[in-house]
């Protein structure tokens, strides 16, 4: 990484940027599952849009680049964690630890007492980075899906 990223709330200005982020981002999952219809590669601007109206989410920038992307909302004390994207030329230097614990804290300034997070059946390097992080399994699906709970106290 050239710049030091600098982690900031997500904001509905941040709309195209984050749905470029998550679809360059979720094109190498869409190919592991042979779906190119997968929900992250579908969402359309206005759905992303309104889904950041009231949103916990955060964002990475680097210089004047958004290079990362996560989105969460309280359901009760459990803060839903979902979308989060890295653009591909930036994976695996660390914005998903600092975007996670980022949207961790925002669940927790919330009053979010655990995280729930998820990821498919063939996503290792996701489940890596979610066990690592703290994350324990707590369910996995018939159709592949692999939930993640922590507890944010």
């Amino acid at each position: 990484m050239t710049d030091s990223p600098t982690i900031r709330l997500i904001d509905t200005d941040d709309a195209g940027e984050v749905l470029t982020i998550q679809r360059a981002a979720f094109a190498s999952e869409a190919l592991i599952y042979g779906d190119p219809d997968m929900p992250p590669l579908t969402q359309t601007l206005e759905e992303l849009r309104a889904e950041l109206v009231e949103n916990l989410g955060c964002v990475a920038v680097a210089g004047h680049r958004l290079v990362g992307a996560v989105r969460a909302r309280l359901d009760g004390a459990l803060l839903l964690i979902g979308r989060l994207a890295i653009a591909p030329d930036q994976q695996g230097e660390g914005l998903g630890t600092l975007l996670l614990a980022a949207v961790e804290e925002r669940g927790r300034e919330a009053g979010a007492t655990e995280a729930e997070l998820f990821t498919g059946a063939l996503s290792e390097a996701n489940q890596r980075l979610y066990e690592r992080e703290g994350y324990h399994r707590s369910e996995e699906t018939e159709d592949g899906e692999i939930f993640y709970r922590k507890p944010l106290i």
